[in-house]
């Protein structure tokens, strides 16, 4: 899809407003805070603002959310990132001794960049999106969301829209957000299927024995396959596009649904057409990987294992298009459309969030909190109980 209908020059007049009068600070700073923490955990947490004309500001922190939200007022930033938990006072880290300094403790997150497809879609390309291209996040987020649930045994996740092109998901088990990089690069690996770079046209291999969690993410890749692939993308509509799809198969299979016309091979495509038949019936993994390698997730490694890294944060206002970055309600992926999520504009006419486009997705926020806090309260009294009994 086209430019997006925003004018980035009239950020500096509408972040005031939206800061001063429709930032959930309430709710943002309960989360941070989480429950059952010492006063520190949020004094050394690490915030990072991107100001007018770029200008970065790192290692940023807060004796309380008041004060962020006094700061946050004043320098009314372009983007706010967060990070890690330190050992110290990030604001002070230049005063503490080489090497005291260290990340301690982060939400496990994900990155999904709708750039990182471009060689699997056909409607858009670099940061434009479609509510074609965008069934490769709601993909994304049920595969990765089940994972986690499911395979790990995770129970908080806040699934954000980036405000432009992708989606983050921060992971906020207590227990999570203590694990080292180790064991986040191991979570990563797992999740990761298809790998190489530009240049590396397979980029999904699967063994003799297909793993529980690929063939878990099978299940859902195929529900949209059909509609997404090979109708919306229309991955068989031109020779150009074909030729992709057959470049991923081995040449002893190829001449299966080809057949020869003046010298040249013409694709079977009613056979790909039909569910289940997108190669030969003795090849089934060679139908498994070109769908997942057109579907499957794909992570932004980086982002995820290092404990120390950044991201920006939620209700952000993405300069380039005026969206919020906005929590998606996991009740509600396939109906989730980012051309509705409220711009900073059309925001700035109200004075209160809860008259506006964004109180539905507050909510959200809100709820997720309110899991947290019942789970956490439902341990305590687990414990307090055991205690009792003993």
């Amino acid at each position: 899809m086209a430019a997006w209908p925003f004018e980035p020059g009239s950020l500096p007049d509408l972040l005031p407003l939206y800061y001063r009068r429709l930032f959930p600070f309430g709710p943002y700073g309960r989360w941070l805070r989480y429950g059952g923490v010492p006063k520190s955990y949020f004094e050394n947490r690490e915030f990072s603002f991107t100001l007018r004309d770029d200008i970065y500001v790192r290692y940023q922190s807060f004796s309380n959310p008041q004060e962020l939200e006094r700061e946050i007022q004043k320098t009314n930033p372009y983007k706010i990132d967060i990070g890690a938990v330190y050992s110290h006072r990030p604001n002070q880290h230049n005063t503490v001794h080489m090497g005291a300094f260290q990340a301690q403790e982060k939400e496990l997150v994900f990155d999904i960049d709708m750039t990182d497809y471009d060689d699997v879609r056909r409607c858009c390309s670099s940061a434009d999106i479609c509510p074609k291209c965008w069934t490769l996040m709601t993909i994304a987020i049920r595969i990765i969301d089940r994972a986690l649930t499911e395979d790990f045994g995770i129970r908080h996740r806040l699934w954000v829209y980036s405000g432009r092109r992708g989606v983050h998901c921060w992971v906020c088990d207590d227990g999570v957000r203590k694990w080292s990089s180790t064991l986040r690069s191991a979570v990563v690996e797992y999740l990761t299927l298809v790998k190489g770079g530009e240049d590396t046209i397979k980029k999904v291999t699967l063994g003799d024995t297909i793993h529980p969690f690929i063939s878990e993410s099978l299940s859902i890749v195929e529900k949209y396959f059909e509609d997404y692939a090979l109708v919306g993308q229309d991955i068989l509509g031109s020779r150009e596009s074909w030729d992709k799809v057959l470049a991923l198969l081995p040449e002893h299979i190829l001449f299966v649904y080809c057949s020869g016309k003046n010298e040249e091979l013409e694709w079977d495509r009613k056979s790909c057409l039909s569910r289940g038949s997108l190669c030969h019936p003795g090849h089934p993994d060679k139908q498994k990987e070109i769908m997942l390698q057109y579907c499957f997730p794909r992570l932004d490694i980086n982002v995820s294992k290092g404990v120390n890294h950044l991201l920006k944060s939620p209700f952000s206002v993405h300069p380039k298009t005026g969206r919020v970055s906005v929590p998606i309600d996991l009740k509600k992926v396939d109906e989730f459309d980012p051309f509705a999520v409220p711009t900073i504009r059309c925001l700035c006419a109200v004075s209160d969030y809860k008259k506006t486009s964004l109180a539905p997705y507050v909510r959200v926020f809100e709820e997720f909190l309110e899991e947290m806090d019942n789970f956490r309260k439902g341990e305590l009294l687990r414990i307090s109980d055991s205690k009792r009994d003993f």
